[in-house]
């Protein structure tokens, strides 16, 4: 049996792998694919990945998890890709990566409402800190402020922000893995992205080969395995431990216009550099991710007592107040965590530390 903390540093990194993933579409999009087509990418992005992951997971919701796809698709996709567009066409230099920065700390403040977590001054200034970094980063002085644009930055910001904690309150369906999960939610977005594009933008563009390779990197890798890299980590860890990841994407979008599309990089944005990504380590020290609820197997009500699993059950050889020797996991009441039990030497009175379970922690 795996406790959900084993393999945390995986974890992170594995997830960590999104952002950066992220970090390269501006350079992906400006070289290879057709320009002023923000809409028509964001679809292509979305759609084609999620049909892939539809198809590679065969699962589809069920019940009230119709409705939960369609909300979380649209926070995370459908809402998120146009109003990031938007905000990146009408605001200066760098702005709207400068407003979508404050993603943490509504974040932070969702999950003290809906999730329960305490707010804490750290994590606050570890968002403070983390959105200074990027400004130094990516904020160049040029042009006035568009009201729509940052109006259309922070709703981007608050939109995927509200996705985080929404999938991290929800969890998944029985059976369901984030594969899945992330078929559904890619897919719904993408079709709510789809007749807005048509729209707007008209007809699809024709596509030479190096735009096919651009649009086929970013459905599959830049989209597909990322946020299915993404919502695995929600499910794995806090909240707020992954949004604080995402500061990586604009790191990695200013480190490879530095070494493949030849741009300076000056002390002022290497400060800010540190900053951030100083703050995205702080943002991972001290979080106790919870148990994903999902993944935990546990015996039905109305199955047999014969059939549930052994520590559940009295034996007839070991009497009920020797139930404290049985080696189980334990649900930690300060963060919600699985954690083992040895067994004591000798036994004087009935255990009181936790309640026998008997579930088994399997990940997806």
């Amino acid at each position: 049996m795996r406790k959900p903390t084993a393999n945390r540093p995986a974890t992170i990194l594995l997830t960590a792998l999104a952002p950066v993933s992220w970090g390269t579409t501006y350079a992906v999009t400006t070289e290879f694919l057709p320009p002023d087509r923000p809409l028509f990418t964001g679809m292509m992005r979305a759609l084609p990945a999620g049909l892939v992951l539809l198809a590679l997971a065969r699962v589809l919701p069920r019940g009230v998890w119709w409705g939960k796809a369609a909300v979380l698709g649209a926070l995370n996709i459908g809402a998120f890709f146009p109003l990031l567009f938007l905000s990146a066409y009408r605001l200066p230099g760098g702005m709207a990566a400068v407003v979508g920065s404050v993603g943490p700390l509504i974040v932070v403040g969702l999950s003290a409402v809906l999730l329960g977590q305490r707010l804490t001054a750290r994590s606050v200034l570890t968002g403070l800190v983390a959105a200074f970094g990027v400004s130094l980063v990516v904020l160049k002085a040029a042009g006035a402020l568009d009201a729509i644009g940052v109006a259309a930055a922070f709703a981007s910001a608050a939109s995927m922000s509200a996705g985080t904690v929404l999938t991290k309150r929800w969890g998944r369906p029985d059976g369901v893995g984030p594969l899945a999960l992330t078929g559904w939610q890619l897919t719904a977005g993408g079709l709510l992205i789809a007749p807005l594009a048509l729209l707007v933008e008209g007809a699809p563009p024709a596509l030479d080969g190096p735009a096919v390779g651009g649009y086929l990197y970013l459905a599959l890798a830049n989209t597909a395995v990322a946020y299915w890299l993404w919502f695995r980590g929600i499910g794995r860890l806090t909240a707020t431990q992954v949004t604080f990841l995402g500061p990586l994407s604009p790191l990695t979008a200013a480190v490879l216009g530095w070494a493949a599309l030849g741009q300076s990089l000056t002390p002022v944005q290497l400060a800010g550099m540190a900053l951030a990504f100083g703050a995205t380590v702080a943002g991972q020290l001290g979080g106790r991710p919870h148990a994903d609820r999902s993944s935990v197997d546990r015996p039905s009500p109305h199955q047999p007592h014969a059939d549930r699993p052994h520590a559940d059950r009295p034996s007839a050889h070991r009497p009920h107040a020797d139930r404290s020797s049985i080696d189980r996991p334990c649900a930690d009441p300060s963060s919600g965590s699985l954690v083992r039990h040895s067994p004591p030497t000798t036994v004087s009175a009935p255990a009181t530390t936790c309640a026998a379970t008997g579930r088994a922690d399997r990940r997806g």
